[in-house]
């Protein structure tokens, strides 16, 4: 598992569409898709099984949606609280919290059925619209509140330019409540849609009226001194006895989630205790008298995190004895190894966890990354390779491009190497060293080759004008 700038955490405008502290935000127009760069990631944490599992809980929903295959990225965000959002760069970010706190797969997967049903609805490119135009309404406003207060400015009574203020106030007010009108809407339209797309991949909508069960006592969800009206959610007891009605309906309400999914769903939630919760929690929850396989993984995790590395090692060789050739095992084994210097013994068990899972990209750069730190020049070429195959696959992995970097230069290939520094700096947003990079690149690189061409194409770039 890897985070990106993982103490930085993502915006709180970026935690939830709900509310009208977003909607507010929307019409500052500071809440976009987010950037590919590096401040974006802050927060984002990868890890080739847990997104593994999600891909095989949304591919049917996404089919049942009609969403093309590939064209929504899920992304997990490094937060603990329950949520999952869509945004207008067909992005889907879970929290590791709603993951953690899912007792089902049928939960998250009716999350993400009511997600896909924003997407296929078109909702956030509705939204960026009734954005512009609610932006419109509120700026109107406000020109004619400043107008009426510098008018009233002239006159000595403190109350003169109150009505100005009053103009503005109750403009940027009626902006929200229109986009919020519409953003109730919508939210009944994804969570009809869901039920569409779970009955039509035959799974209960059991797991999504039981969500927000759960999230009707969320404090994001208590009308306490909220004016209901300001919520882009209908209020949750009436969305609550709608989803009942609808789900109750459906023919596979009384399905169950396979056994092979809740035994995957419930190792993903001990991984995720195991790397994101302190260590009295782990405990509490997989005391050690709980040999069952997640307790298991999750207090070797945590041993890890905690760096007792003897015992995490013997933990995860007495997970592998269990199950020898868990993929996920070995990946775990060759990260501890790596991490804590010992590349060549990382290489042996990172070999075994992409012989497992040979399409990941995420490992793959892992392996690449033990190659190069063995600093045996006869594993270069295997290393790069690895690295390669790891960059094709997740081209906007900083990591993979790092320790190409690296690698290309103890090698002698100056070219390769500036290259693959050029492509760090601009997955990393400094244009400036990326266009120096590349310039070295390509006085180096043979003309015409593809990484000359590609860093033809950074000197070349021109950043899109603003409208």
């Amino acid at each position: 598992m890897r985070s990106f700038f993982s103490t930085a955490r993502i915006q709180k405008s970026l935690k939830a569409r709900i509310g009208a502290a977003l909607v507010l935000a929307y019409i500052a127009g500071v809440v976009s898709a987010l950037p590919t760069n590096a401040q974006a990631r802050s927060g984002v944490i990868r890890d080739a099984e847990i997104e593994a599992l999600l891909k095989d809980y949304a591919t049917p929903i996404f089919n049942a949606a009609g969403i093309a295959k590939g064209s929504i990225t899920i992304a997990l965000i490094d937060d603990r609280s329950f949520n999952a959002f869509v945004t207008t760069g067909r992005r889907m970010f879970v929290n590791i919290g709603a993951l953690m706190e899912a007792k089902t797969p049928n939960e998250i997967i009716g999350v993400i059925a009511h997600e896909a049903g924003h997407i296929a609805g078109g909702h956030l490119t509705l939204q960026r619209e009734r954005a512009g135009m609610a932006q419109m309404m509120a700026t109107a406003g406000v020109v004619l509140g400043a107008g009426a207060m510098v008018a009233g400015s002239g006159n000595r009574s403190m109350n003169a330019g109150n009505g100005g203020m009053g103009i503005m106030l109750g403009a940027q007010e009626l902006a929200v409540r229109s986009m919020l009108s519409y953003q109730r809407g919508e939210e009944q339209a994804a969570d009809r849609a869901a039920i569409k797309y779970l009955a039509a991949t035959n799974q209960s909508p059991r797991g999504l009226v039981d969500t927000f069960k759960r999230l009707s006592d969320d404090q994001m969800f208590k009308l306490d001194g909220i004016d209901p009206y300001l919520m882009s959610h209908p209020a949750p007891q009436d969305r609550i006895a709608s989803l009942e009605q609808l789900a109750s309906s459906s023919p596979v309400f009384a399905a169950k989630d396979p056994a092979s999914l809740i035994a995957r769903h419930e190792m993903m939630r001990a991984k995720l205790y195991g790397f994101a919760a302190k260590g009295d929690e782990v405990v509490r929850r997989y005391p050690i008298s709980d040999m069952s396989l997640p307790a298991r993984y999750a207090r070797a995790i945590m041993n890890y995190r905690y760096k007792k590395v003897p015992e995490a090692l013997a933990q995860i060789d007495d997970l592998l004895k269990s199950q020898p050739n868990n993929p996920y095992f070995w990946e775990l084994k060759g990260q501890v190894l790596l991490e804590f210097g010992q590349a060549r013994e990382a290489v042996v068990a990172l070999r075994r966890a992409t012989g497992g899972v040979p399409e990941s990209g995420l490992i793959r750069g892992l392996l690449g990354k033990a190659l190069v730190a063995t600093g045996d020049r006869a594993l270069l070429d295997d290393g790069i390779r690895e690295l390669t195959n790891a960059s094709q696959r997740e081209p906007d992995d900083v990591e993979n491009w790092r320790q190409l970097a690296i690698a290309y230069n103890q090698k002698d290939n100056i070219g390769m190497a500036e290259f693959s520094a050029a492509q760090e700096a601009l997955l990393m947003g400094d244009m400036q060293s990326a266009v120096n990079h590349a310039a070295k690149a390509k006085a180096r690189l043979p003309a015409g080759s593809p990484a000359a061409l590609k860093a033809d194409d950074i000197l070349n770039y021109r950043k899109p004008k603003s409208n």
